[in-house]
Parts: C-alpha cells; structure tokens; sequence
C-alpha cells in the first residue's frame, strides 16, 4: 500500500508538470494570436486600449476548453514517454504494477478536468461569449468613449465635426484643435484652438468641450459678414449621439448554457430550425467533454516507443488526433444543424469510432505481449527518415 502510495505521487507529479506548463503555453500562444487582432480592432476603431484585456479576459473560457484535452493528453504522455525511456516502466512492470494500476493518477486527473471543463462550456463559456460580443458592439457604437483619432476628421453627432492633431489621456485632452457645428437653422460654428478638453456634465447625454486660446468664426444666413472672436477659454455644448441598446443573450448557441440548450431541443413553440441547432450544439459539448475521459488511455498507447527506439512519433501522432477530432466534430455539428442528419448519429459515431481505436491501441499495448500500436508507423516513419537522409547525401556528393 506504501509503494502504491509513493507511486501515485511520483506520477502525479510527473503529470503535473508537463500538462500546467502546456496549459500555460497554448493559453498564451491563442491569446497573444488574438491580442495581435483586438489591439488593431479596438485601434481602428478608435476605442481605449485598456478594453483589449477585457476582450482577451473573456475569451480565456474558450481557449481553456480547447487547450484542457490537448493539456491533458501531454501530460499524461510526456510522463509515460520519461517512465519508458528511463527503464522505470519496465521496471513497475516487473514488480507486479499492470497499466490498469498506473492509470489510476492519470484518470484522478481526467475527471477533475473533465468536470471543470463541463463547466466551463457549459456555464462560464456562454456569458464571457456575451459579454465579448458586448465589448465589441460597444467598441462599434462609442458606448466605451471612443477615443478621438488623431488626424483625421471625427463626426460627432450629425451636425459636428472635430479634427485634432494630437491627443492624450484616451483623447480627453487634445491638442491643435479644429471643430465645425452646423443648426438646423443654417447657422455655422467653427473654431480652432491650440488646447481642447472633454468635461462631464449633469446631462449623461451631454459634454463639454473647452477649448482655450483659440479663434471662434460664427456665422448665420442673417449675417453680412462671419464674426470673428478671439478666446482665451470657451465651451462648446456637445450632445452625445444615441446608443443603441445590445441585444439579449442567446442570440447564437455558443451563449446559451447547456440547460438552455436542453430547453430549446425539446420546445415544441419553436421552429424546427433552432432545435437541431439547440441540440446539435449540446451533443457537440458533451462528446467534447466525454472525449477526456479517453485521453489517459490514448496518451499511455502512444507514450511507449518501440524498444531501441527514443522517437517522438506518438507525442506528433497524438496532437493530430486530438484536434482532427474536434474538427471532425466541428463538421458533424454543421451537419446537425442543418437537419441533413439527427445530431445523436452525427456526433455520437465519430466518438464511438475514436473510442474503438483508443481502445484497442490501449488493449494492443497493454495485453497483447511484444505489442505496439505505433510500432507500423515508426518502421515506415524511420524508412522515410533514412530513405530521405540517403537521398540528401546523393545531392551533396553530386554537387561536389
């Protein structure tokens, strides 16, 4: 019971490492990808940079659900891949430890996971999918007070326009400033000023503009000549533009949690249309999440490499199985949604098929003596490998 003990914690630990540090890695790596997208987004859209973190905040959900299998099954490998390659496989073998034993940290890992990514897609996912799509219909509409785009000409309002030569503090104070109002009425304002800056009022649909030492031209149908004033300091009332309001939540299936989802699928006030949909989009989370707990066993068949042999075929061979999975998935929701085939078969037979092959790699491994489920693969792989080496020595032989 000691050594069991001791063992489980020195796997633990082994897994530990390699999946947070994966975990970690692939987080960054989406986030810094998208970062890149928002920064010139929210730039473009002329709103505060700081919005860019919340934006990237909301989608950390999401990269989570994707990055927790692919986590999950390197750090299971990866703890395999050092038990076999140091002998100390062999060696738990030996002493009476089976894989099935072995397993038993691996899968205290998978459900522990498994259980927080179910949260995740299914309640935290959907509102930080809201609150994103929030963010960026703010950013659209200048519900965030859009920044002031330095050198280019700025409408406020229908009758307003504002351009300014440089800015600071998120545009509230600007400097080089030209701005022109027009009323209804016909009458024109325009004025530029070397200072400018944006101050509150009461109103929560007004501003102030406070331009100081500047030069004012007023001018109306009425007048023979504009006027012309000098200022020191001078305040322009400025009317917000209407905002309108962001839709409800719910508007697509990746907002809608997964009670939602089970409601909307079986509605009968609904059109048929929106229950595949519904529907399609539950399978789809599930078989995701029910997919983990196969991982411990796909990552164990593919950790240990032929004898002799330190490849790391199995680590490649395994990331591309995990993401074609979720994309065979992908296309099978579509398929769902659309009503071209019942979700439950569109869904259900990838992830039977995907577990009869784990399974019988796992089986091939781990009861069938000298057997290795990659063991085909590495053969050919090292052919090619030395097939090309070969061929890269002809050439340079020649070219000397």
């Amino acid at each position: 019971m000691g050594i069991g003990s001791s063992i489980d914690r020195y796997l633990a630990r082994l897994v530990f490492v390699p999946l947070t540090a994966t975990l970690i890695l692939a987080a960054m790596l989406l986030l810094l990808d998208k970062m890149l997208r928002l920064f010139d987004f929210v730039v473009t859209q002329g709103g505060p940079v700081n919005v860019v973190w919340q934006m990237l905040a909301n989608l950390v959900p999401e990269y989570l659900s994707l990055g927790i299998p692919i986590g999950l099954m390197l750090g299971i490998l990866l703890a395999f891949r050092r038990l076999a390659l140091s002998s100390e496989l062999d060696t738990l073998l030996a002493v009476g430890l089976s894989y099935g034993r072995l397993l038993r940290v691996p899968y205290l890992y998978a459900i522990a996971l498994m259980v927080i990514n179910l949260g995740i897609v299914g309640f935290i996912q959907p509102y930080a999918r809201y609150a994103y799509e929030g963010l960026r219909f703010e950013l659209r509409s200048g519900a965030l007070g859009a920044s002031i785009k330095v050198g280019e000409f700025n409408n406020l309002g229908k009758r307003m326009t504002l351009r300014v030569d440089r800015s600071d503090d998120e545009g509230r104070h600007l400097h080089g400033v030209f701005i022109r109002a027009e009323t209804s009425d016909g009458k024109t304002l325009a004025a530029t000023a070397d200072l400018g800056t944006f101050l509150a009022t009461d109103d929560p649909d007004a501003i102030i503009l406070r331009l100081n030492k500047g030069r004012l031209v007023h001018d109306a149908p009425e007048y023979l000549v504009p006027r012309v004033l000098t200022f020191q300091s001078h305040d322009l009332p400025i009317d917000l533009p209407a905002i309108d309001t962001f839709r409800r939540r719910g508007d697509g299936n990746q907002e809608l949690t997964i009670p939602e989802l089970v409601r909307i699928g079986q509605a009968d006030n609904v059109s048929e249309t929106l229950r595949d949909k519904s529907r399609a989009n539950f399978h789809f989370r599930i078989v995701e999440v029910v997919m983990m707990l196969l991982i411990p066993l796909l990552a164990v068949a593919l950790a240990v490499p032929p004898k002799r042999s330190t490849s790391g075929l199995g680590l490649f061979i395994g990331i591309v199985m995990v993401v074609t999975y979720h994309k065979v998935n992908q296309y099978a929701e579509n398929m769902g949604a659309q009503g071209r085939i019942d979700p439950v078969i569109a869904l259900w037979t990838p992830f039977a098929l995907f577990a009869l092959l784990i399974v019988w790699m796992y089986w091939t491994l781990a009861h069938k003596p000298g057997g290795q489920p990659i063991g085909a693969l590495e053969r050919a792989f090292a052919k090619l490998g030395s097939w090309v080496r070969r061929l890269l020595h002809l050439r340079r032989g020649a070219a000397a």
